[in-house]
Parts: structure tokens; C-alpha cells; sequence
């Protein structure tokens, strides 16, 4: 095993150009770490970024849009008031990643990195609209983060580029919730999770271990757009079947997940209603 520790970003960039496809990332470590046991080390190559929190740490707001660098932590985030009160289920679902010594090492970039689609972070930072920003010796490119995966930990993502920082737009929302189900409210993966948001630009429905990677549910965002009402969670489970394709593993099942699912946007989708109507 060989390790990388660049004093720059700069320098960070270049090796990932020339050796990118062979070196694989390090920030917090919390997702590399948990497959360690099964990884074959003698050929693996990391790129330790520790040394660049002063380039990739820390967030900022600049002209109604919030930019989360690679090396922040969900602790950064929860420890924030001003991303409270822009981004309220960032910090939502930041309080359900792991333990305290998760949230204080595990980053939002690292979620996207590692393209598990159970991640904690992801839903929510989908239906804010973030996209990811990648930098490569060829400059910059960002990508809207719902399409960012191609297939289960496939991404548009090249070799030479690596995740510098993550932009969501600050707008007005009239809805905004998200809910996971686990064995517990932290201290576990995901079984079904989803993320709601609607503002100026529509609805986002944004779901987690229903698919290969987090996803859109596209078909269910066009009926709210339209205006449909839905009259129970069969019609929603129906809609969604487009959009998702959950599994059988040792957590749960595809049935469970998909119905469970359509309940938790039924029941949420009919308060959303009625507080709106009021």
C-alpha cells in the first residue's frame, strides 16, 4: 500500500491526472475503512487529502447559493445556524449518520464519492438541487448530483477529476421534509429513505436503498406538478414502480421497501395538503 499526502490542492489535482484510474481518495475514511477487511491492500493507492482543509474544508454563501467543500463533515454542518436555517434537513439528516465519531470524520463529499445507495446525505442534498463540482488539470465542471450516477457505484465522474465541493441553490421552499427508516434513528443504514422538497422550480422526490443509487422519482414529481391527488398508497406505489427497483437483502425486502415507500410519501404528501390548504 502506498499513500499520497499532496500539501496542495493543486498538487492533488495533478496526480490525480496521472494516476487517477489507480488512486483511489481518502477524506474522512469512515466508508473506505468499513470494506478495509475486504480490500486487497498490496496494490492499493490513497490519496490522503487531510492536509487541505484549508482549500477544501468548510462551506460558504455566495450569491444564494451554498457551497459545501469536499472536506466537510456532517458535524460542520450540524454545528452551523446559518445552514439550519437555509438547508433545515441537511442538518436533519446529518443527526442520523452514524455516531458522533462518524458525524465528526464523515464528509457530505465522501457520501457521493463512495455512491452507496443507502447514503444518509445524498437524498437531501438531490432534492435541495446540489450539484457536484469535480476539478481535473483541465479546470472545472459541475454536475447537476441527479445525474451524477450512472449505475450501482458507476458515475460520470473521470478518473483525472476529483470532488472539490458541492452547490445548492438557496430558494423558497413551501415544502421541505425527509425520513429514514432504520433499526434505529442512527447507528444504521438505511432501509427506505426519502427526501421531499417543492419550490419555484417544482417538486423534488428524492429516494434512498429503492434503486442502484439515490434517485429521482421522476414519474411521482410530474403527477405532483400537475396537481394530481392521490387517494391512497396503492395509486402512489403505482407511480413510483417506473422509478424504482428495490431488492431483497439482509435488511429487507423489495416488497417492504417499495410499500413503505408509498406509505411515507402518501401520509406525508396528505399533511403537506392540508397545512398548505390552511
Amino acid at each position: 500500500m502506498k499513500v499520497f499526502r499532496p500539501r496542495s490542492l493543486d498538487e492533488a489535482v495533478r496526480l490525480m491526472g496521472a494516476m487517477g484510474r489507480n488512486l483511489t481518495p481518502l477524506a474522512g475514511g469512515t466508508d473506505l475503512f468499513v470494506s478495509w477487511h475486504h480490500r486487497v491492500k498490496e496494490d492499493l493507492q490513497l490519496l490522503d487529502l487531510s492536509l487541505l482543509r484549508d482549500e477544501l474544508g468548510g462551506y460558504g454563501i455566495k450569491n444564494d447559493v451554498l457551497e459545501i467543500g469536499a472536506l466537510t463533515t456532517y458535524w460542520d454542518v450540524m454545528s452551523s445556524g446559518d445552514i439550519a436555517k437555509a438547508f433545515p434537513l441537511l442538518v436533519a439528516a446529518a443527526k442520523q449518520v452514524g455516531a458522533i465519531q462518524i458525524q465528526t470524520r464523515g464528509t457530505w463529499a465522501g457520501n457521493i464519492g463512495n455512491g452507496s445507495p443507502a447514503a444518509d446525505g445524498v437524498p437531501v442534498m438531490m432534492a435541495y438541487d446540489a450539484s457536484v463540482v469535480l476539478r481535473s488539470t483541465a479546470g472545472l465542471r459541475e454536475i447537476p448530483l441527479h445525474s451524477y450516477w450512472t449505475g450501482y457505484k458507476k458515475t460520470v465522474k473521470r478518473p483525472d477529476e476529483l470532488i472539490v465541493s458541492m452547490n445548492m441553490p438557496i430558494r423558497a421552499r413551501t415544502v421541505e421534509w425527509f425520513h429514514k427508516v432504520g433499526a434505529r434513528s442512527a447507528q444504521t443504514i438505511t432501509k427506505v429513505g426519502v427526501a421531499v422538497v417543492q419550490d419555484d422550480r417544482g417538486w423534488r422526490v428524492c429516494a434512498n436503498s429503492v434503486a442502484p443509487f439515490v434517485c429521482r422519482c421522476r414519474r411521482l414529481e410530474a403527477a405532483l406538478d400537475a396537481r394530481r391527488e392521490f387517494l391512497n398508497p396503492d395509486e402512489i406505489r403505482a407511480c413510483l414502480s417506473e422509478d424504482i427497483s428495490p431488492i431483497d437483502d439482509v435488511r429487507s425486502t423489495a416488497a417492504y421497501r417499495s410499500n413503505v415507500l408509498a406509505r411515507l410519501l402518501f401520509f406525508g404528501l396528505s399533511r403537506d395538503a392540508q397545512a398548505l390548504s390552511r
